[in-house]
């Protein structure tokens, strides 16, 4: 029986989570789902990433949209969701970020209605003084359960967020398209070779460090170039570093794109400098897409994705010298290329395709929803990964 999901997310914007959150939505509703995509954010926006027609999209600040005070509109906006929420009457509402979960189980208090709180990122990485995450720590134990990405936020969150009853892991979906890619990376066309980074230019994403380590190496290898895509706040400061190393002809930034699929087709190795993650999805779709890729081996995601370091290289955290060494390995050695981008692709493809990531998710709503007699939740295909229980 189809089932009806509400989905609440901050926006709609060039983010990671928000293109899970459509791949999510497209793939529930392409299967008979009724499904309602609802961004929080005050300011509106259009989507980035395409919304299937079958997927309701109602920005919550066309209904609410700005009223009295920051305090007072805030609650108008919790009301505002509440209604929007019941009058769908939803079988479950799955949301993402801190401050939507937050929201959620604020707006959602005594409906009865089960809730899927999501982290997308590895906590330990925000101030437990940061006001959201405060908030965090105090509310997430009323939500029905809480989804992480890997099993090493699993280990953490249970006594970063006091309370929780259930704790379940689910990565992220290989979109279609990605899947459906063929894996055969660039070889050097036109004579030069492409090093691909693809992430917000946040200090997160260690961009810095991934310019620092090609400066190191640009004169050795004077055929690769570096293709830096996404947009962000450290945009300009970046550009004066690569400008700085004498680099600005062959450092590009490239700006914002809706189909890394065909970068990634144009790229010959991927470099990803995180200093931490949730689950990186670009680390993900380079690897499907056969690249030969290097992470730095922070929290959370790369070790996970990699089958530690199996079907990519790892670079310890916070340590450019082994990154700049390991990204040397990677430009310099055709055969070790071809032997990581092979694997890779393989081992993606089998551990995270969008069926088996479903399956994950029909699993928690079989774990939460009540149907009458003869009308039962989906079935799962697979186990939704180790359940994690504590009740209090």
């Amino acid at each position: 029986m189809p089932m009806k999901i509400v989905f609440l997310t901050s926006s709609l914007s060039a983010g990671g989570a928000e293109r899970v959150a459509t791949i999510l939505c497209n793939a529930w509703a392409a299967r008979g789902d009724s499904v309602s995509l609802i961004p929080t954010y005050s300011g509106g926006g259009k989507p980035f990433y395409p919304v299937a027609e079958a997927v309701e999209t109602a920005f919550l600040a066309d209904q609410a949209g700005q009223k009295g005070g920051r305090m007072t509109g805030y609650l108008a906006r919790l009301l505002t969701l509440r209604r929007m929420i019941r009058s769908r009457q939803p079988d479950v509402v799955v949301s993402f970020l801190p401050n939507v979960n937050v929201a959620a189980i604020l707006a959602m208090a005594h409906t009865g209605i089960p809730l899927i709180i999501c982290e997308r990122n590895d906590p330990s990485s925000r101030s437990p003084l940061n006001g959201w995450e405060l908030a965090s720590m105090l509310t997430f134990r009323f939500a029905s359960m809480l989804t992480v990405q890997t099993e090493a936020v699993a280990g953490k969150v249970m006594a970063r967020y006091p309370g929780l009853d259930k704790v379940r892991v689910v990565p992220n979906p290989l979109p279609d398209c990605a899947a459906a890619m063929p894996a055969t990376p660039a070889s050097g066309k036109n004579g030069r070779r492409v090093l691909l980074s693809l992430g917000r230019l946040t200090a997160q994403k260690g961009i810095d460090t991934v310019i620092n380590a090609f400066a190191r190496l640009a004169p050795r290898f004077p055929e690769w170039d570096l293709h830096i895509y996404g947009d962000g706040p450290l945009r300009e400061s970046l550009a004066a570093l690569a400008a700085s190393q004498g680099l600005a002809q062959r450092i590009a930034f490239m700006g914002l794109t809706s189909e890394p699929g065909r970068v990634m087709a144009a790229a010959d190795a991927f470099v990803m400098g995180s200093r931490h993650e949730g689950f990186p999805n670009a680390l993900l779709e380079a690897m499907s897409a056969g690249l030969p890729c290097l992470a730095t081996d922070c929290p959370s995601g790369p070790r996970e994705i990699s089958r530690d370091g199996a079907d990519a290289l790892l670079a310890p955290l916070n340590d450019e010298e082994a990154f700049t060494d390991a990204l040397a390995r990677l430009m310099g050695d055709a055969s070790l290329r071809a032997t990581l981008g092979s694997r890779a692709s393989a081992s993606i493809r089998e551990r995270y395709s969008l069926d088996s990531v479903l399956a994950r998710w029909d699993a928690l709503f079989a774990e939460l929803i009540r149907r009458p007699e003869g009308n039962p939740a989906p079935s799962p295909v697979r186990p939704a990964g180790r359940p994690i229980n504590r009740s209090f």
